[in-house]
């Protein structure tokens, strides 16, 4: 099998379409990411993460957006409702690590291997509610240390945690997702939000960039872009070392085709960029514009699977005990 392209890419509908998977033969994506329009009940959802795996092999990731609170693709009533990261601020962390790894399970039962969660963003007021409620606190120490827990529910819940949004997302004053956000916070004030991403910088997990213009690191370029960002903040100062994906490069802070978009995350530095629309044209745009995945990429991959695999092994965790654990923790500490 000939080597993926640094790639992860989204699909159209609840089925792998012949046009898709065609696609897929010629120009195979490293992996995978699923949304709430892929999914409709689990029946459905396993046999589709197996037609993904069909195509693109055993180990390609399959990625979801499941943090819980307002971002989750899998929801009752086939799938249980997860709370909020702001509701475990100052409590136990081990309630947080118990509902991570019930989120993990949930994920991995339907073939779901890497979750895009949690969020390192700090929740500062004032700022745009894009954060809001997925971050889980204001204080950067308080952030890394419910982080930690979160990653290692995921991880021993058989999961890949993808921590975001790298250098930092809380201080926007807009929607990335609808416009490009400046922040003009000096490197001072940023040290606090790249703290809880360099506690986890060891931890396993893969990272997502933020689509984000930082004048002071990068007048021109949004870190997802800069590859003086990514060599100097995210790889140096921060010291993350496992897999960088993109954050969506279909959203409207960035500007350009979707191979332009791909070519310039990969050229700056990213290990894999994300292209979501599940639009078949924008999808092989994507591709085309996807360099092969490099072996330093596979590497760090193969680095994030053996930490969940260490933190998994022998773990056979009751659903129902972490879910009494986890409510009991956080009555207990309310």
């Amino acid at each position: 099998m000939s080597r993926a392209r640094a790639a992860i890419v989204g699909l159209s509908g609840p089925v792998l379409l012949a046009e898709e998977a065609a696609l897929f033969r010629r120009q195979r994506p490293a992996g995978a990411i699923l949304f709430a329009r892929n999914v409709q009940n689990p029946a459905q959802l396993a046999a589709l993460t197996a037609a993904i795996r069909e195509e693109l092999g055993e180990a390609a990731p399959i990625l979801v957006d499941q943090e819980g609170g307002r971002v989750a693709r899998l929801k009752p009533p086939h799938w249980p409702a997860f709370p909020p990261a702001a509701v475990f601020e100052h409590r136990n962390v081990a309630a947080a690590e118990a509902n991570a790894t019930l989120l993990a399970m949930e994920c991995v039962a339907a073939g779901l291997d890497v979750v895009c969660a949690p969020v390192l963003d700090l929740r500062l007021p004032g700022a745009h509610a894009v954060v809001g409620d997925r971050g889980f606190s204001a204080e950067p120490a308080e952030v890394a240390r419910l982080a930690e827990g979160w990653v290692r529910g995921l991880q021993s819940g058989g999961a890949i945690p993808v921590l975001k949004h790298m250098p930092g997302h809380g201080r926007a004053m807009v929607d990335s997702h609808l416009e490009l956000p400046r922040v003009s916070a000096d490197r001072a004030a940023l040290a606090a939000d790249f703290a809880p991403f360099a506690a986890l910088s060891r931890s396993g997990a893969w990272a997502m960039t933020a689509h984000l213009l930082y004048t002071a690191l990068d007048e021109a370029l949004p870190a997802t872009l800069s590859p003086r960002i990514i060599a100097g903040i995210i790889r140096s100062e921060i010291g993350f070392d496992g897999v960088l994906v993109s954050d969506d490069l279909d959203m409207k802070a960035l500007s350009g085709t979707p191979g332009e978009l791909v070519a310039a995350a990969l050229a700056a530095g990213c290990d894999l960029a994300l292209q979501c629309s599940g639009v078949l044209a924008e999808t092989a745009s994507a591709l085309e514009g996807a360099t092969p995945l490099t072996e330093r990429a596979e590497a760090r991959m193969q680095a994030a699977r053996a930490a969940r695999d260490g933190a998994s092994r022998g773990v056979s965790p009751d659903p129902i005990a972490l879910a009494a654990r986890r409510d009991d923790l956080l009555r207990v500490s309310a």
